[in-house]
């Protein structure tokens, strides 16, 4: 079962949230507990795998990246979450969420300026990530505007072997 964050932790993930730059020394100024506390919080959630602090790219001022929700119904037979692991894993990927509605997973999903990149993604390696079948039907969503879409890159994009357009 799921713990929910105590009071000190949530106040430290949302300062983060807000801004990551600030050295522990301000974090602790700023949410007025000891500078140990502040550090011994912030391994903890980073060790339990409950926080990450990464870079966000804007990806409203980025015009090389596509951005897609692809919506997909599977014959998981009570498996969906499973599928959306290893759909989660694949390149181009930023997540895959079971939901309820018309789809049972949602992925979002970048791409760095080639449609052939999310028409493999789409047409192959969502497909593949399942056992033969599993996959029913796909239906893709280009994002065509996003209002505050911050989003760190998934693997796959922006890769040290492809070369930089001329």
């Amino acid at each position: 079962m799921r713990e929910h964050l105590d009071l000190t932790d949530r106040r430290l993930v949302k300062q983060l949230s807000q801004d990551a730059q600030p050295g522990i020394n301000r974090l602790a100024e700023t949410l007025a507990i000891s500078v140990p506390t502040v550090r011994s919080r912030l391994r903890n959630l980073l060790d339990r795998n409950l926080l990450k602090i990464v870079g966000l790219l804007n990806l409203t001022e980025r015009p090389e990246l596509i951005s897609a929700i692809v919506g997909i119904n599977a014959q998981g037979r009570g498996r969906a979450r499973e599928l959306a692991q290893r759909i989660s894993e694949l390149p181009f990927v930023n997540s895959a969420s079971v939901v309820t509605g018309r789809f049972d997973i949602i992925v979002d999903v970048t791409v760095a300026g080639d449609v052939a990149d999310l028409y493999r993604v789409t047409s192959e390696l969502i497909p593949g990530a399942g056992e033969p079948g599993e996959v029913v039907r796909s239906e893709t969503f280009v994002v065509m505007a996003s209002c505050n879409k911050w989003v760190s890159l998934p693997e796959g994009c922006w890769s040290d072997d492809r070369k930089e357009p001329a």
